[in-house]
């Protein structure tokens, strides 16, 4: 139901403005597909990183 009002108020737009509205929809969909990528990149590095972090030279930093 929620999206065929946001259909309806698009197709009320003039061109120009649907248009602004497509950038926006693909501004939004591109920020989240890199979120995502950032997250899974993250994910992937926590265990060469914790043999960085979980170390006895370290260990006095873990107290802070």
């Amino acid at each position: 139901m929620q999206e065929q009002i946001l259909i309806e108020k698009i197709r009320r737009l003039p061109a120009d403005k649907q248009a602004e509205v497509e950038d926006f929809v693909d501004f939004l969909s591109q920020r989240e597909e890199d979120r995502q990528l950032t997250h899974a990149a993250a994910k992937l590095s926590e265990e060469a990183f914790r043999k960085l972090w979980e170390n006895e030279a370290d260990a006095a930093y873990d107290k802070l």
